[in-house]
């Protein structure tokens, strides 16, 4: 064959896979998270059939690698609820898959260790071009002043923890992002085993003293929330609860 026409063939065969880019619908952790998420009464919580979510290792190397792929400059090119839902699920599934490199031997998160070891601290995937941790990508992206500037992220970003705001059943997307980290705030705030008002007073998740910075004024925060907090709003003393980090694992925990 002519060499040149071999050439014209390979170009014709690369154009559309490189016109293609990144998925952003995030199928393929999509289907993931739709197959082994599970809603717990109320649709306020989740859990995760980690023992199924081991057994498609491969789809979820699939994804990693398309996250790692993704070029910095790449990144910086896309619209911003694009780069906030890239960032919001490659946080989801890089903790599932930490849980998974001990699974089913444990129990917390913490059982990696808060010093050595440390699940959040660890450089253990690669994302826009160098070794990152998972709080690279919440504290050094996501919160990092003037670039999103959105305190709804808490309540998307999940640390495979029973206290912590529930893993979504789906993969975040540009499109639907407003609507979806809205209702994941909703279903955090209305949760009652972590976030209620009781005896004339506030008893909240320790999310809101830990980040209090992007809550404040905190007081007028829970006041515009005071529906799903299930209070009259206004000053009312506020306390916050213990915080639950038993894995949320579907199998070896009980329904809340």
């Amino acid at each position: 064959m002519d060499a040149r026409l071999i050439l014209t063939l390979g170009c014709l065969w690369a154009a559309p896979a490189l016109a293609q880019g990144f998925d952003q619908s995030h199928q393929a952790w999509d289907a993931l998270v739709r197959r082994h998420v599970v809603l717990l009464p109320g649709n306020h919580a989740s859990q995760v059939r980690y023992a199924e979510m081991a057994k498609e290792r491969a789809a979820l190397k699939g994804y990693f690698d398309a996250l790692s792929k993704v070029p910095k400059a790449e990144f910086g090119g896309w619209p911003k609820n694009e780069r906030k839902a890239f960032l919001i699920n490659a946080y989801n599934a890089f903790t599932v898959e930490k849980i998974l490199t001990r699974y089913p031997d444990i129990r917390s998160i913490w059982d990696f260790g808060k010093i050595f070891g440390n699940p959040f601290k660890d450089h253990f995937f690669t994302l826009l071009g160098r070794r990152m941790s998972l709080d690279g990508i919440e504290h050094e992206i996501l919160r990092q002043p003037g670039a999103y500037d959105d305190a709804r992220v808490h309540y998307a970003v999940n640390c495979a923890s029973i206290g912590c705001p529930m893993l979504r059943e789906e993969a975040y997307v540009a499109g639907r992002l407003e609507q979806q980290l809205d209702e994941q705030a909703q279903r955090f705030l209305s949760d009652r085993t972590r976030n209620r008002y009781r005896d004339g007073k506030l008893e909240v998740s320790k999310i809101f003293d830990w980040f209090k910075e992007d809550f404040e004024p905190r007081q007028a925060y829970f006041a515009r929330h005071a529906g799903a907090l299930g209070y009259p709003g206004g000053a009312v003393p506020v306390e916050f609860l213990d915080y639950d980090w038993t894995l949320n694992d579907f199998r070896s925990s009980s329904p809340r």
